[in-house]
């Protein structure tokens, strides 16, 4: 297994935590994943199957099958360099051999 930085592998929610003491919060990360930067795994029923790849900034909160590519679809990166420009929007190429979830 491959984890980067920034990685977090919780629970799904902290509302009722004492509710929750004898249950499981956080998910299961089969053999062989890689789960990139900034990526979020919530809840303890998820279930990320082998040889997963989850791309950076995925937010998962189901599970994932053995095999497959998560990555974010649409993704839109906003700017604003000073007061003087407005926030201009750009469009991100899109890689239609990943598996979107979201």
């Amino acid at each position: 297994m491959k984890i980067y930085q920034g990685v977090t592998l919780g629970a799904l929610s902290t509302r009722g935590g004492q509710k929750l003491k004898s249950k499981k919060r956080h998910p299961t990360i089969d053999d062989n994943v890689t789960i990139y930067s900034g990526a979020s795994i919530l809840g303890g029923e998820t279930v990320v199957g082998k040889n997963v790849v989850v791309g950076g900034n995925a937010f998962i909160t189901k599970s994932i099958p053995e095999g497959a590519r998560v990555s974010i679809k649409n993704q839109e990166l906003r700017f604003n360099y000073d007061a003087a420009h407005p926030v201009q929007r750009a469009e991100l190429e899109v890689d239609e051999n990943w598996f979107y979830v979201i």
